[in-house]
């Protein structure tokens, strides 16, 4: 990206720039604006020198105010930008401070491309609204420009009257911030109906390749960070990835930054072959380099199926005109976690959800926010146990999670039924899993009554990014619910364990005792998200048959966490902390945003995260030979003004480990003594919070300008 480069976008059509129109841009300038097509910008019988003297005069007031836009690096529009109290127009109505215009005339075409008109129509809708002094952008256009009008319309600007301004006569037409989301918000809505998802009409149009395009970038830059293939330099910061044992290569410009990531320029990547340019293909991307990558026979299907449909999620997100990462700025803690689009950094096919069919997609995927009801079920005890905190009470839990009426009704159930009730335990359970697996595998539970189904909750939850937890929409302060879901996601099953469950809870309290005694660790205020109760559930069938671990064994089970949301105080703000590594669909990065609406320097902003996240962590690590799982996904940000304070930790059970095979720890708390070799201990920090997290951080606070890598690692 060129250092004059003031926005960008992806599209489409491919990565889309703009910058200040330079003085040699005028010939170029000159061809397009006397050309029959741009009548209505007014130059058609200017010369060049006319045409180079307007605009160096225009931009001497204020460089921005004419600006070139590029696709792939070929300019491809002119664009005036003018505060609207400064200009013409503003004599036709009482101009506000924050009202802002623009004008767009697009290059003429050598051969059309579909929606191109669209795509640079929103790219600089984008720009003007990225810019904070923007508040409502106005638009003059001449009332024959039919043309224009459709996409003033589209995007959302409300025309008012018409104006006489002389030269022309013009509508007058404006458009705020929240008319233009809620235009695209419609855009998105009528691609992404049901019926489309349903008959595949999503996949068919250009988001498809854009898609396939983002892949493949993410898998050519991970597979060259982990040495699976070796692309070579062609100079000046030109790469070729050659196809083996074919003619076809890769070509495109990446930045290599420390750690050897690798920064792919998204618009600069090219397959081609002998010349000929070829689509860009994910899945035949796989099927070319498995020779490298190494997948065996056996799995190579699964993995494809996976990639598929990590795009076909792609597409969704794209479509669906998430938040940009201006709008997230200030968005709230779920809006946030529903507009996360890339899920693991390292991972390739990170969205895989097999066993989602389209209509499951839309009612339980992360990014479509629907709300769900769980189903809640009552379960025998001789199959199943419950755990908790010893705070908390069974009762006590119920009365929480259902209130009075719902559990009265659940209990009346089992009573009608001739159960006794303090034989079951009650229990939640994922709609999928139990349309999907519990009527089927555990189909003679049910039919002894081991299972009894009850119904569904009262409360809607909303899927959060691991799938399986929800967090509660109808009573935001209430616990999360965490439940088994046999759905293939990143290489496995996401079940959940009840023999885990069984000691769930007392491996939290023990951890609590620990961060609480220590004095470095409350310094930092670093805190866990409690996991506080639990139910496990198991199949003796499978149990007795099957003797190795298996996710048969994993299917049934629900677990309580802690809200944080319950303790939040005014002027704070939770955020995941995934977020941080969030570029939304015009590739602009939330980071920086964030660490610029806070007012403090980049440095120091980075150093107050590093305090919250980064020194808990080693301080574990070496205090204690205790070890997370800290990615972004599992660590909830608390915010102040968007600046870290402090950091919660989440996903104890099943993830945290003491490496130390001879440390004495509680009953039921055991199985959290490890033995790894010690050359190898240091890599849960290097691999886990340095490859996986700074090493993306670090790129996107480089590449936005933001904070120079060098003082990133220094900090």
């Amino acid at each position: 990206m060129s250092s004059q480069t003031l926005f960008s976008a992806a599209r489409p059509a491919g990565q889309f720039t703009l910058r200040p129109m330079l003085a040699s841009d005028a010939p170029l300038i000159h061809r397009w604006v006397t050309r029959d097509y741009a009548r209505f910008w007014g130059m058609q019988q200017q010369s060049l020198n006319q045409v180079a003297e307007f605009y160096q005069t225009l931009t001497a007031a204020d460089p921005h105010a004419a600006l070139i836009g590029c696709c792939n690096d070929q300019p491809v529009c002119l664009i005036e930008c003018y505060r609207a109290c400064d200009d013409e127009v503003g004599k036709f109505y009482p101009a506000a401070p924050d009202d802002y215009g623009m004008h767009i005339l697009i290059a003429p075409a050598s051969q059309p491309i579909r929606a191109f008109s669209w795509q640079v129509f929103t790219l600089v809708m984008d720009y003007m609204f990225s810019r904070p002094e923007v508040r409502r952008v106005v638009v003059e256009p001449d009332v024959r420009n039919e043309k224009i009008h459709v996409l003033n319309k589209r995007a959302g600007f409300r025309y008012q009257h018409t104006i006489d301004m002389g030269h022309k006569t013009a509508w007058l037409a404006f458009c705020q911030r929240e008319d233009y989301q809620h235009a695209l918000l419609q855009e998105s809505q009528t691609m992404n109906t049901p019926s489309s998802l349903m008959n595949g009409t999503h996949l068919t149009g250009d988001h498809w390749a854009q898609a396939n395009r983002m892949l493949i970038r993410k898998a050519i830059a991970e597979f060259a960070h982990e040495k699976i293939i070796t692309p070579q330099e062609s100079g000046d910061g030109s790469y070729q990835l050659a196809v083996p044992g074919g003619e076809a290569s890769y070509h495109f410009r990446a930045s290599r930054l420390a750690l050897d990531h690798w920064e792919i320029d998204d618009g600069s990547l090219r397959k081609q072959e002998n010349g000929r340019d070829l689509p860009l293909d994910a899945l035949k991307f796989i099927v070319e380099f498995n020779g490298e990558i190494g997948i065996t026979q056996a799995l190579l299907a699964t993995y494809m199926e996976e990639i598929s449909s990590t795009l076909c999620s792609s597409v969704y997100k794209l479509q669906k005109n998430n938040p940009d990462s201006q709008a997230l700025v200030s968005a709230d803690f779920q809006t946030v976690e529903a507009a996360m689009t890339e899920g693991h950094p390292c991972f390739v096919a990170n969205n895989g959800r097999i066993g989602f069919d389209a209509h499951d997609y839309l009612a339980y995927a992360p990014e479509a926010a629907a709300p769900v009801h769980l189903i809640w079920v009552a379960v025998h005890r001789r199959n199943a146990h419950f755990s908790s905190l010893s705070e908390l009470s069974y009762e006590q839990l119920m009365r929480d999670e259902l209130g009075d009426t719902t559990l009265e009704q659940f209990t009346a159930q089992l009573v009608n039924k001739g159960l006794a009730v303090e034989e079951y335990i009650l229990m939640p359970v994922h709609p999928w899993q139990w349309q999907n697996k519990l009527l089927t595998v555990f189909a003679a539970d049910i039919a002894s009554h081991d299972i009894v189904y009850l119904g569904t909750g009262d409360d809607a939850y909303q899927a959060q990014q691991s799938i399986r937890t929800f967090f509660n929409r109808s009573q935001p302060t209430k616990r999360y619910v965490k439940t088994a879901l046999s759905v293939l996601n990143m290489g496995f099953m996401r079940g959940l364990s009840p023999y885990y469950m069984a000691t769930t809870p007392a491996i939290n309290g023990w951890l609590e005792q620990l961060v609480a005694g220590d004095a470095w660790l409350n310094r930092c205020d670093f805190r866990i998200l409690r996991e506080v109760a639990a139910v496990g559930y198991h199949n003796r069938y499978y149990e007795q048959a099957i003797k190795g671990d298996s996710a048969y064994k994993k299917m049934f089970a629900a677990l309580w966490r802690d809200n944080p949301a319950a303790s939040l105080q005014s002027g704070q703000r939770l955020m995941t902390m995934a977020s941080f590594l969030h570029v939304d669909h015009h590739q602009q990065a939330l980071l920086p945003a964030l660490i610029a609406d806070s007012g403090l320097p980049a440095k120091q902003w980075i150093e107050r995260y590093l305090t919250c996240y980064l020194s808990p962590l080693l301080h574990c690590f070496y205090q204690h030979d205790l070890v997370f799982m800290p990615h972004g996904e599992n660590l909830i940000m608390l915010l102040e003004n968007n600046v870290p304070v402090s950091a919660y930790m989440k996903d104890i059970g099943e993830e945290i480990a003491v490496m130390n095979p001879d440390a004495v720890l509680p009953e039921g708390v055991q199985r959290l003594a490890v033995d790894v070799p010690e050359n190898l201990k240091l890599l849960s920090i290097f691999t886990d919070v340095f490859d996986c997290i700074f090493r993306f951080i670090s790129a996107i606070l480089h590449q936005s300008g933001t904070l120079p890598e060098e003082e990133f690692w220094q900090a």
